[in-house]
């Protein structure tokens, strides 16, 4: 059975706060895939394409992105769902591109965010496998998105005028 977990809101102190690094012996636990699980479980419940830990009040540096065609964002591209453990931008493009983002945090509100068109990162799995890629388009929104919480910053901290 799915745990569909409550999701943190604009206002509650745990987004504000720089999430930890999940620990060496973190890696490969119950505990983090039980994390995983209910945080994917939690993401689909309410249509989103990606989420963060600390959305779900557990202030570790885990991230789901998952784009794909939903009710909230019609047209954004399939991809399988990537579990992302300690992850960090090495690069961002020049390149900018204005779109229009919501967050599970925030429902009443969506807005448009300038992000990188393209992005280098760098992550674990779950198991603790360094993983080393590249996102671009409206994926590369999400990670820049979902690492933004991490850090303790909502999208509407950054909306264009």
């Amino acid at each position: 059975m799915d745990i569909v977990l409550a999701v943190a809101q604009r206002g509650e102190g745990i987004l504000k706060l720089t999430a930890a690094p999940v620990a060496d012996d973190e890696f490969g636990s119950a505990w983090l895939r039980g994390l995983a699980d209910a945080m994917q479980a939690t993401m689909l419940a309410r249509s989103g394409v990606g989420i963060a830990a600390p959305q779900v009040y557990v202030s570790k540096r885990v991230i789901i992105v998952a784009s794909r065609p939903n009710l909230r964002y019609p047209d954004a591209p399939d991809m399988e769902a990537v579990v992302m453990v300690n992850p960090e931008i090495l690069r961002f493009s020049d390149d900018c591109l204005l779109g229009e983002e919501g967050c599970l945090s925030v429902p009443d509100q969506r807005g448009q965010v300038a992000r990188a068109a393209q992005i280098q990162l760098r992550y674990f799995t779950l198991d603790g496998v360094q993983v080393v890629t590249a996102f671009s388009g409206f994926p590369a929104r999400i990670v820049q998105h979902e690492v933004d919480h991490l850090n303790g910053v909502l999208f509407v901290e950054r909306l264009s005028t």
